[in-house]
């Protein structure tokens, strides 16, 4: 009789070596398979009436998922994919958190509060029985002990969500926080991936993630890490893409968008001039945050970007303090003349520019004579929009372990400013001017609409639902500290500024665009509307559809079971 050698026997070079050629084929297993009748084990009756098929609690794909999101724009935006993308795969995506089956949390690092409501809502959800998943800034930083446990998407990994999700639901932890790099760094997931926008008529663009940076106070650069930006043509597929499902205003966001390009060989305006060349007439584009140092260099062409009539004359610049010393400390890489200077220049090329900025108060080291000085510049600019920051520590940054300014010194700081930001009206001067304004949002009362003119002044308007999405003509009858009041010019031209039909509030974005990469590759996807048409071309089917044959064979798997049992 022939031995088989052992698998550490020289002479075996491949596993196939250890298959002898008196074995049977492969074709003959398969053939042998045909005649061989399954039997079962009889059981008793009793056992059989009880036994009861437990399936939907335990199939991914089919449960509903509460989202909460935290922090910037950017977060934002990575919370739409995350929608787009679950309810792509047939989640059903839900504004009530108590018939949720799953929570996604989706956090924000910049601050103590915004990192405690987040903890908090872990607690909650917990306490409830629901499942957890947490994505944003907070696990991506500095995963913490109350992480323990809990599913983990980084901020790169968004395009992963569903797989995450759907091993949560089967009470796996599962932690992805690696970056994404193919020879450099990415800016993270792909703009191309479906999304549900907030509101169907904005879309928010990402164009890089990252910074070049470094600030002592910073939490978000151990999250998002250093720059990492997108090539220009796939920001302005993204952008024609989004006219295309209706959108009539894009907002572009990132950490630092003056930072934009440095590291891929371009720079912002670059990207600027060519995403206006798509936007329809009537739509517009808002630049988002942008730090001092990175917008120096490019203030001409800045300024002509900003007046353009499809780009609204408004810019985040952050000062964070007008005390040099304290920048220093802060490691922001700027003096307080360069803030004036940039502030200045945009004031006097682009007339009536809104210059919002950031203030940091009690920051480590700082003195009464620093708050001083910054309080004189908020008393020069008297910006419109101001965003004050009592100086919160936060864990891992070099700030934490600086001698910390006293909290009733903080506290008394904030207050102080925050009554000088409030002694002034910014909008008075506006009183009775007639004024275009795009109109996307409903005011937090629900009593407005909510639109914006050239400077991204918001104005309230009637709430008409004709008016939604349009560009109209407002004459200006009341102001208030953050807002104006509009009456519609009775027969004046109203715009229409959206090319196509918006999507209807969650309606998931980019299938189309998804089913057609899909194809080409040879994939499929699972859109919401759309999970039981098969593919033709290549004979596949979409995991929706998967996921109802699987329930469908388990039934009748059990069904044969029984049958067989009553014959035998």
């Amino acid at each position: 009789m022939q031995t088989m050698p052992s698998a550490c026997d020289p002479i075996i070079d491949d596993i196939e070596d250890m298959v002898s050629t008196h074995d049977p084929t492969p074709h003959e297993r398969q053939f042998a398979r045909k005649s061989i009748v399954p039997r079962s084990r009889r059981r008793k009756l009793e056992q059989q009436t009880t036994e009861e098929l437990q399936t939907d609690s335990l199939i991914p794909g089919t449960q509903k998922i509460w989202m909460r999101t935290w922090g910037c724009s950017h977060n934002s935006s990575d919370g739409e994919y995350m929608a787009g993308q679950l309810a792509a795969s047939g989640y059903k995506m839900t504004d009530d958190p108590v018939e949720a089956d799953l929570w996604l949390l989706n956090s924000c690092t910049v601050k103590n509060p915004a990192e405690d409501h987040f903890r908090n809502s872990i607690k909650k959800a917990q306490e409830q029985d629901k499942k957890v998943v947490v994505a944003g800034c907070v696990p991506q930083a500095q995963p913490n002990d109350y992480l323990k446990g809990l599913s983990i998407i980084g901020v790169q990994q968004i395009d992963r969500v569903v797989e995450v999700v759907d091993e949560a639901v089967k009470g796996h932890s599962v932690r992805l926080l690696g970056q994404k790099k193919e020879g450099r760094r990415l800016g993270g997931a792909r703009l191309d991936l479906p999304k549900i926008r907030k509101n169907p008529l904005i879309e928010i663009i990402s164009i890089n993630t990252g910074c070049l940076n470094a600030c002592t106070y910073c939490k978000t650069k151990h999250a998002r890490g250093d720059l990492a930006s997108y090539p220009v043509e796939e920001l302005v597929e993204r952008a024609r893409q989004s006219f295309q499902e209706g959108v009539c205003e894009i907002w572009l966001t990132s950490e630092d968008t003056g930072a934009y390009g440095r590291d891929i060989g371009t720079d912002l305006p670059t990207l600027l001039w060519k995403l206006v060349e798509e936007i329809p007439e009537g739509a517009m584009l808002r630049l988002g945050m942008t730090n001092p140092p990175y917008i120096l260099e490019h203030l001409e062409e800045m300024a002509k970007i900003l007046s353009h009539p499809r780009v609204y004359a408004f810019l985040h610049v952050p000062v964070q303090s007008a005390s040099d010393s304290v920048l220093m400390d802060m490691k922001r890489e700027y003096c307080a003349d360069d803030f004036r200077h940039v502030a200045d220049f945009l004031k006097e090329r682009v007339p009536g520019i809104t210059i919002a900025t950031d203030i940091i108060c009690g920051f480590p080291g700082e003195t009464e004579s620093d708050f001083q000085e910054t309080l004189e510049l908020v008393r020069n600019y008297r910006f419109p929009s101001l965003f004050i920051n009592q100086f919160y520590p936060r864990p891992g940054t070099p700030a934490a372990k600086m001698e910390q300014v006293p909290a009733h010194v903080k506290k008394q700081r904030t207050k102080e400013l925050s009554a000088l930001f409030h002694s002034y009206n910014p909008y008075d001067h506006k009183m009775g001017e007639r004024q275009k304004v795009l109109v996307t949002e409903e005011s937090f009362d629900a009593q407005y609409y909510v639109a914006h003119n050239k400077f991204y002044e918001q104005v309230l308007v009637p709430k008409n639902p004709e008016l939604k999405g349009k560009m109209v003509e407002v004459d200006i009858y009341e102001t208030g500290k953050h807002y104006m009041k509009g009456r519609l010019v009775e027969e004046s031209p109203v715009l229409t500024p959206s090319i196509a039909q918006p999507l209807r509030q969650g309606e998931v974005s980019g299938l189309a665009q998804e089913l057609k990469a899909s194809s080409e590759n040879g994939g499929h996807v699972a859109p919401v509307g759309l999970s039981m048409q098969s593919h033709s071309s290549g004979g596949h089917w979409d995991p929706e559809t998967l996921k109802l044959l699987s329930v469908g064979t388990a039934i009748l798997a059990i069904l044969l079971v029984f049958v067989l049992e009553k014959i035998y």
